[in-house]
């Protein structure tokens, strides 16, 4: 993966978190994604953690967007790997968050919300 895409593909993701612009957001996945946090079994009751689908994403997302109107994030530092990016960033209560973020085609097909 080029570090210059994966820097301007963050400063997108986060501009679009912290419009709270959903379609935008979303407009980085692939309709196939699978995603996963802990805090999808808080916000969706899903016990594996895991959602399948663009679809369900947005549910997901909608949801984070409905219980935290203030959320914002700051990007700290991005990493590259060879189809694998993270995201390193600061929420709105100054916690560090990670996303690990699998593309295809400039599109995520697999992400990871992991907290510290």
């Amino acid at each position: 993966m080029d570090r210059a895409f994966a820097e301007k593909f963050a400063a997108e993701w986060a501009d679009a978190w912290n419009a709270h612009d959903l379609d935008r957001l979303l407009s980085h996945f692939a309709d196939d994604v699978v995603w996963s946090s802990p805090v999808v079994v808080t916000f969706n009751g899903e016990e594996s953690g895991t959602l399948h689908g663009k679809a369900a994403v947005r549910d997901y997302y909608a949801t984070g967007l409905r219980r935290i109107p203030d959320l914002r994030f700051e990007v700290l530092s991005v990493r590259v790997g060879m189809a694998v990016m993270v995201i390193n960033y600061r929420n709105q209560d100054g916690r560090e968050v990670s996303e690990v973020l699998v593309l295809r085609d400039g599109l995520v097909v697999e992400g990871h919300g992991t907290y510290a």
